[in-house]
């Protein structure tokens, strides 16, 4: 019981910051703001982070969520390539419309900036774990071509998500990220269809 109340509290902690941060926005959001939204305590809150910025590498979870969320509303006629390309849409429409660009560009640079962790790239994560099994079950029923492993599909397919977003946050969001994927990820994923 004790490990899921901490991560309840973690979890509450990291929700409460992604919607400050992106209705105040990072600068102005203090950790007194989160403590307050998160209904926890100062000292939770440092149990988990060292401070506001080490919540900068928690957005990976926010997506995992979305992930978890999106799991049982998969209808289980869709193929591989329909699957990937859902999962695709449903996350970016939730980038375009509740995480600010400054804030995934402040993502993206503390992970190339990284020494150590880096989030994006856990192949533990939800995401990650989800992508695996989609890709194996395509192969395994054949709708995806053999001449890739389900390790080449995933590692090809996350590469393309993190070059749409690169691209959005360089271009300072000045096109609707799921509207460009939407048109972009069918052609990318048409290369794996057997």
């Amino acid at each position: 019981m004790a490990k899921k109340n901490t991560r309840n509290t973690r979890g509450r902690i990291i929700t409460a910051a992604w919607k400050l941060f992106y209705e105040q926005g990072y600068d102005d959001t203090t950790v007194e703001d989160i403590v307050f939204e998160s209904e926890t305590s100062k000292g939770s809150f440092y149990h988990y982070f060292d401070g506001k910025d080490a919540l900068l590498g928690t957005l990976s979870n926010v997506f995992d969520e979305k992930y978890e969320e999106l799991l049982p509303t998969m209808s289980q006629d869709m193929d591989a390539i329909a699957k990937l390309t859902y999962l695709n849409h449903e996350l970016f429409a939730m980038i375009d419309s509740s995480v600010s660009m400054d804030l995934l560009a402040r993502l993206l640079a503390t992970q190339l900036l990284a020494r150590g962790e880096k989030h994006l790239l856990d192949r533990n994560r939800v995401y990650f774990r989800l992508l695996r099994q989609i890709a194996k079950e395509g192969l395994q029923k054949g709708e995806l071509n053999s001449e890739f492993t389900a390790n080449d599909i995933v590692k090809a397919y996350a590469l393309f998500e993190r070059a749409l977003m690169y691209d959005w946050c360089l271009c300072n969001a000045d096109y609707s990220l799921v509207t460009y994927s939407d048109r972009m990820m069918p052609m990318f994923l048409e290369r794996f269809r057997k």
